[in-house]
């Protein structure tokens, strides 16, 4: 016959019924929470991919300004518009660790985007780009001065750079660039440049060092209306050169005068008397230092000059230049332009 169960053994039946049953309570909650969690993030998710409006074409123009972070970008997107939940985009994105890949820039943006793309864009796309052309023959001085007028550009109130340094070229730049980081792109565009083409140079030039070739580049700049003359041009100078001739440039007595600013009128003859570090009429050898920012094709023209017997050339009224071997022609050539000068009331 069997015993009754003592009442210490119901206690503790009772206790492990109740711990079992608090388990299976707790691993119901468990995946209650976890089902409610991919719930919320799948939902999370849908938002952030979804397109409110595909069929949206009409781009806005968002800018970033540099140093923004998550939460301002949020909050501008959604003031602007472009996404209906500040909180929802700053959330996925956090959780897909992408909270510090923004760039900066402006970007144009499409309104009925998904979330998805709008980072996408904001972190990977193009910004727009706006141009800054810096004409061939600029000073350094000038360029910095053309660059106030950019009103993409930041102006920290940059050093203006040694001359004959910059490369004048155009350059698209995103809005926020500072006036400073686009000196060094320039800047390191030229030696990038002068690298290349140095290797590629005439052989046995009277040019020795790429600074001269800088300087030689900047006179032969300053002396040429037209493009097709300059290797031509740069093949007089480097005939003056091996032959000891002084190069009796214009241009280089103007930057002795006034560092290259024009100065509206003829050239005096004291000006040209007067000796200054640049004034090729008085010293047997090139410039000091460049007097302009000579352009990629000048370069190009002092490494790999015209073959030519020239050694004198003066305007010709069209904007070119006549080209003589002998002083006899160049002087029958000045006289020609004294008479179209003069005929033109140029004193």
């Amino acid at each position: 016959m069997a015993r009754a169960p003592q009442p210490q053994q119901d206690k503790a039946l009772r206790r492990k019924n109740r711990v079992t049953l608090v388990i299976v309570a707790l691993g119901g909650l468990i995946t209650l929470g976890i089902g409610l969690l991919i719930a919320g993030y799948s939902y999370l998710n849908y938002r952030y991919e979804r397109a409110p409006d595909p069929s949206a074409e009409t781009a806005i123009t968002f800018d970033v300004p540099r140093g923004s972070g998550l939460s301002s970008i949020a909050n501008r997107l959604e003031d602007a518009g472009l996404i209906d939940n500040a909180d929802v985009f700053k959330l996925v994105t956090r959780m897909r660790g992408n909270e510090a890949n923004f760039k900066a820039g402006e970007f144009a943006v499409i309104p009925g985007a998904s979330m998805a793309s709008i980072y996408d864009h904001l972190a990977n796309g193009r910004a727009i780009l706006y141009p800054f052309t810096a004409p061939e023959g600029m000073t350094s001085a000038q360029i910095v001065r053309a660059l106030d007028s950019t009103m993409t550009l930041v102006d920290d109130e940059p050093t203006i750079p040694p001359e004959g340094t910059l490369l004048p070229e155009t350059y698209l730049t995103p809005r926020g660039m500072t006036q400073s980081a686009l000196l060094t792109k320039m800047s390191n565009a030229q030696t990038a440049l002068l690298d290349e083409l140095w290797d590629k140079r005439a052989p046995d030039l009277p040019i020795k060092t790429k600074q001269d070739a800088i300087i030689l580049a900047s006179v032969v700049e300053k002396e040429t209306g037209i493009g097709m003359e300059r290797d031509k041009v740069a093949g007089v100078f480097i005939n003056r050169l091996r032959r000891g001739i002084r190069l009796q440039s214009d241009p280089t007595i103007i930057y002795g005068i006034t560092q290259g600013e024009p100065i509206g009128r003829r050239i005096y003859q004291s000006e040209i008397d007067r000796v200054t570090d640049w004034n090729t009429y008085q010293i047997p050898a090139l410039p000091k230092t460049p007097i302009c920012n000579p352009g990629a094709d000048a370069i190009r023209a002092v490494l790999n000059p015209a073959e030519t017997d020239a050694l004198f050339f003066v305007a010709d009224g069209t904007g070119g230049h006549a080209f003589a071997a002998t002083l006899q022609e160049h002087e029958r050539n000045v006289a020609k332009w004294r008479k179209i000068q003069r005929d033109r009331g140029l004193r």
